[in-house]
């Protein structure tokens, strides 16, 4: 794992804190939510390279910085930027921990909020277009899973890790389910052209089979008709997502972690081996 930079004193117009591990800065979208970065030694502000992108999107936990972290050696080795946003837990409503998972809640837009935090950094630092790459784990994975279903012109590549919860792309029954009701929801309509040209990975350890977080009962709140089509546990409804892409067209490669369970820092190797694949071309 990488260190911390080695730099003595300010930038020319960035501050010691621009480089590096970051502290956390507020969105200046929405200020209840907040972002971290990796930046490599390698970035100087008199150069003209420019860095790929990759957004690690954290689970129910909250571990932004420790995701932030652990992709730091993967973003020295592939001139990468790291983001790692933070969505806290009770935005709204107090203790309610799935707020960004489905990407709407209440009034918030949660897709809106990540794309300006990647405007901010696009304004700070060389990018190299406005296309990035994506991963999630668990909620992480629920996140990632649709906003690549929203926004796909905007990804190069999206790795999707052990979602509990999955939206398949189904038009006959509505969101979460489904896709039926999205441009009434979100006003955008399903892409496949562009999530065609998006390199995708479903990711998820062997023994990832525990049913105690993830299970719907039918007189909960969360039910929705349609909720059973994805299976009980993490492996049926990762695998139930991958052929719904696959049955539209949409390439998946799929990467497991033998004896694995649901264990989030089991399985970034894979995610890092991916993600490094796509950016040097060989995926």
């Amino acid at each position: 794992m990488s260190s911390t930079v080695k730099r003595e004193g300010h930038g020319i117009k960035l501050s010691f804190y621009d480089f590096g591990a970051t502290p956390f800065f507020a969105s200046q979208q929405d200020q209840r939510f907040s972002y971290c970065l990796y930046v490599p030694e390698s970035y100087s502000e008199t150069d003209t390279k420019a860095y790929n992108l990759a957004v690690i999107v954290h689970g129910t936990g909250r571990t932004a910085s420790q995701y932030r972290d652990r992709f730091a050696d993967f973003a020295e080795k592939n001139d990468c930027i790291i983001l790692a946003p933070l969505f806290p837990v009770g935005i709204i409503q107090k203790d309610e921990l799935s707020n960004y998972k489905r990407i709407k809640f209440h009034d918030i837009r949660y897709d809106e909020i990540l794309l300006s935090m990647v405007d901010e950094v696009a304004a700070k630092y060389r990018l190299k277009d406005n296309r990035f790459m994506m991963y999630g784990f668990s909620g992480g994975g629920q996140f990632s899973q649709r906003f690549f279903m929203l926004h796909p012109e905007r990804l190069t590549a999206v790795s999707i890790g052990a979602p509990g919860v999955v939206t398949l792309l189904n038009s006959d029954y509505d969101w979460w389910v489904g896709t039926r009701n999205i441009e009434a929801l979100f006003g955008k309509t399903i892409n496949l052209d562009a999530m065609r040209n998006v390199k995708v990975q479903t990711l998820i350890g062997t023994e990832d089979n525990l049913t105690w977080e993830i299970a719907i009962p039918r007189n909960s709140a969360f039910w929705m008709d349609g909720a059973d089509l994805m299976g009980e546990n993490r492996l049926d409804r990762i695998e139930a997502l991958a052929k719904s892409f696959e049955t539209q067209g949409i390439r998946v490669r799929r990467d497991t972690v033998a004896g694995v369970a649901h264990e989030p820092f089991r399985v970034i190797e894979p995610a890092e081996a991916f993600f490094t694949d796509v950016v040097q071309g060989r995926y």
